[in-house]
């Protein structure tokens, strides 16, 4: 059956590195939500295993031997018992190495076609082994991030908040990030059950931080300039970098604030994306 899925950015709220595994991988705390901005992923059925990569960012991909939306769908077939098929097409509408999770959110959107396909769920082992942030990104729904992103934990009720995502056009090497980290490790968070409005949720969150921040903006300062420049927009209620950069995010409390933000502040080699988050809808307690 053929199918599309929209591959939802995924941005960090705050993100706290709470210690370190035998095996070198870091623990984090995070809560994650996922704005309605995203590539596309489309499946054709019934064709050799392929994919086609169009889209304002498909040139940052080319390089790639072998993308995560085949080594999703490999994995996902092997463990279906299943032949490895289907020609896959990725419009690569976001940064490439941003901190939004594009190309975790990529596999996880071709896992969700071969799921509804197949009529069976994804294999949780196989999300993880894909990426930190590809278990998240199979829901893509507000949630609660531990372990090394295997812990899946829901997230508070949220209420309706607007977002402005700003990438400078810088890609960053996860990898580079963590090896710059210096200091100790943070405690995890400690949330409401739930926010009456996204002031009062900005208040909380910028109790809190994201760890991998300051080594982001040592390697690559123009974040600080991103950060200001966010910070300098009428109704601006939080500012901080998303995962381990380069994109940064602002809140605010309104749609039409974030899309008068978003406007002032496009500019040549900027990505720039402002709009409305909906609350998320109450979950049973």
């Amino acid at each position: 059956m053929a199918g599309e899925a929209l591959a939802r950015a995924k941005v960090n709220l705050f993100l706290h590195v709470i210690g370190r595994r035998a095996d070198g991988m870091h623990r984090l705390d995070s809560l994650a939500v996922f704005p309605p901005v995203g590539d596309v992923i489309a499946r054709t059925p019934h064709a050799p295993l392929s994919l086609q990569i169009d889209g304002p960012f498909a040139a940052g991909l080319v390089g790639e031997a072998d993308n995560l939306v085949l080594r999703a769908a490999r994995g996902f077939s092997a463990s279906a018992g299943r032949v490895a098929e289907g020609a896959f097409r990725l419009t690569k509408n976001l940064p490439v190495a941003s901190g939004i999770g594009g190309g975790s959110a990529d596999a996880a959107a071709a896992l969700r076609l071969l799921a509804a396909d197949w009529g069976c769920a994804v294999p949780a082992e196989l999300a993880v082994s894909l990426g930190a942030d590809v278990p998240v990104c199979v829901a893509s729904e507000p949630a609660r991030m531990g372990g090394i992103g295997e812990l899946l934990l829901p997230a508070p009720d949220l209420p309706g908040f607007s977002m402005v995502l700003v990438n400078p056009g810088v890609a960053v090497a996860t990898a580079d990030i963590f090896r710059a980290r210096s200091g100790g490790f943070s405690e995890p968070a400690n949330l409401p059950a739930s926010w009456p409005d996204a002031t009062a949720m900005a208040a909380d969150l910028a109790q809190l931080r994201n760890d991998l921040e300051p080594p982001a903006l040592a390697l690559e300062p123009i974040i600080g300039t991103v950060l200001n420049a966010l910070r300098a927009q009428p109704g601006c209620l939080l500012a901080r970098m998303s995962g381990s950069g380069a994109t940064c995010f602002a809140l605010f409390a309104n749609a039409a604030d974030a899309l008068s933000a978003a406007s002032a502040l496009r500019q040549p080699g900027w990505w720039v994306w402002g709009g409305d988050c909906a609350a998320a809808p109450a979950r049973q307690r």
